[in-house]
């Protein structure tokens, strides 16, 4: 063995030792997620540029290297195989002269549409928007546009378009950006979505370098109570029918039904040009009123997975889980913001017309790692399930379905609490006809006035005679999938100590767990 590769290898076990003792170190900082994604150290907001290619699922997301707040905006990178395990990558997209590296998407080019493909080999492309902070100090209107990068080595590598921007912004909207591209099978180009304040503008492309603006959407419909960020535009099936619809998934902040940052989603059709709404669902957005992808606080910006291959056939979303109300200001140390856990969606005709179901991907059952049956019982008042377990931190998966009580009960779900007193409780409210979320007295909340102040709500959708909640929670977080996915809700907590204690309640009356399992994770 020559002396540079004996030298290669010495390097190579100090990294590997080295990153080992960072990611054990990470583990036990507090409010560190076991298994949700996180940066390695700094600020970390929106996912972005979402594809899979040669079994990899890249996640690239909105980066600041230098600090745990908003800067200059770069693209950080992982890959997964499996979206539990991620291997963090070198940052992938630098800002340059046109200016910082906001939102945006890839996509893999496969018939080499664009002409940047090498050997054979698709590229995988990314469309981004980037912000000149120059002309906007300056006072113009035209600091966002969108640009491109492509990749002929898996994405570990990318090179800038040199006739960037693609997109420039001729309009001078200030509000223009997040571009989201999609592969439309049935007009046979590419379609870009991205967002302009108060609606999205859609283009359409041959080769992913020459866009042609072909209308607007969105003014007239749903809630306009915040800019619009963030767009996503797909087409899928209806639950058991022949039929397809498009989904435009929207996010703005503030105006979300909780308060700050949130997604609203709208279904219809494109027909290569224009996007309008299915019939059945315009009531629904109609007057300033919005459909919503999750009611928790701290869901947003989320978008879907580009290439997923056909003999998978899921749509699988992934958010940003912060609110911009406080994500600068939450009490974590080296790292600040976690993503969702990966979901899947599909659209069913329900009661109330065409809607998104979420669920949690069939992969995050290879968490499992102890599995604890809950029997059928009567619980009146409190009911503690972590005896007997080997829980030493609130890192768990349950699995609940309640009978619906009646009156005098008014609330029945799950509280976490530690030795301390503090608390999280998360159920449903039947005086509201709702799902609740209480953390006004989950820990550290001085840092905003605006995370704890009240109990949040999210209206069931089901008329079911049994409550079923699936929840995944982490140390600091807990995703709640409530009437199978009919109702999400996403929300953060900073416990002084983590909560090792799991108890379900019941107020003002006796309600009868029908089932129930705990697993450990």
């Amino acid at each position: 063995m020559n002396k540079q590769l004996v030298l290669l290898c010495f390097i190579c076990t100090l990294f590997a030792c080295k990153t080992h003792q960072n990611l054990k170190t990470a583990a036990s900082e507090p409010h560190r997620p076991k298994f949700h994604f996180t940066p390695q150290a700094n600020w970390m907001n929106d996912p972005n540029g979402m594809v899979y290619y040669e079994g990899e699922y890249h996640l690239f997301y909105q980066y600041y290297p230098n600090a745990t707040v908003w800067g200059p905006m770069h693209w950080g990178h992982a890959v997964s195989r499996d979206l539990v395990n991620w291997e963090h990558l070198p940052i992938a997209l630098y800002p340059d002269s046109l200016g910082l590296i906001f939102s945006g998407s890839a996509v893999v080019d496969w018939n080499n549409s664009s002409g940047f493909g090498q050997n054979g080999k698709p590229p995988l492309v990314a469309i981004f928007t980037q912000h000149s902070m120059e002309k906007e100090k300056a006072g113009r209107s035209d600091f966002q546009y969108q640009s491109l990068a492509y990749s002929n080595d898996k994405g570990r590598t990318w090179t800038k378009y040199k006739n960037n921007p693609i997109i420039p912004n001729t309009l001078k909207i200030r509000d223009f950006r997040d571009p989201k591209v999609v592969w439309d099978e049935d007009s046979k180009q590419w379609v870009m979505v991205f967002a302009a304040h108060d609606h999205i503008k859609i283009w359409t492309s041959k080769d992913l370098k020459n866009w042609q603006h072909q209308s607007d959407f969105g003014r007239e419909w749903g809630t306009h109570a915040g800019v619009w960020e963030c767009p996503d535009m797909f087409k899928i099936k209806v639950d058991g029918t022949g039929e397809s619809k498009w989904v435009l998934l929207q996010s703005l902040n503030p105006g979300s039904p909780n308060g700050g940052s949130g997604t609203q989603y709208l279904v219809g059709n494109f027909d290569g040009k224009n996007f309008t709404l299915d019939p059945s669902f315009a009531s629904s957005v109609q007057n300033g009123n919005a459909v919503w992808l999750d009611y928790g606080r701290d869901n947003y910006a989320g978008v879907t997975w580009s290439d997923i291959p056909k003999k998978d056939g899921r749509r699988i979303f992934m958010g940003w889980m912060s609110n911009w109300d406080y994500a600068t200001l939450v009490p974590t140390q080296a790292w600040r913001s976690a993503m969702t856990i990966p979901r899947s969606l599909n659209l069913q005709n329900t009661p109330n017309g065409l809607r998104l179901v979420s669920q949690p991907v069939q992969e995050l059952k290879s968490l499992r790692k102890n599995t604890y049956t809950i029997e059928s019982q009567v619980i009146n008042g409190l009911k503690d399930i972590t005896t007997g377990t080997s829980l030493k931190d609130a890192t768990i998966e349950l699995e609940l379905q309640f009978e619906m009580p009646a009156a005098p009960v008014t609330q029945i779900g799950i509280q976490l609490s530690n030795a301390l007193g503090e608390t999280y409780s998360i159920g449903y409210d039947l005086v509201r006809q709702a799902f609740l979320s209480d953390r006004s007295k989950s820990g550290k909340q001085a840092f905003s006035e605006k995370f704890g102040a009240k109990v949040d709500f999210a209206p069931r959708q089901s008329n079911d005679k049994f409550i079923r909640m699936h929840l995944f929670i982490d140390r600091a977080s807990c995703e709640m999938f409530a009437d199978e996915g009919t109702v999400v809700t996403t929300n953060i907590f900073f416990p002084t100590e983590d909560f090792n204690k799991v108890q379900l309640f019941s107020k003002g009356g006796a309600v009868t767990l029908i089932s129930g399992n705990l697993y450990n994770l």
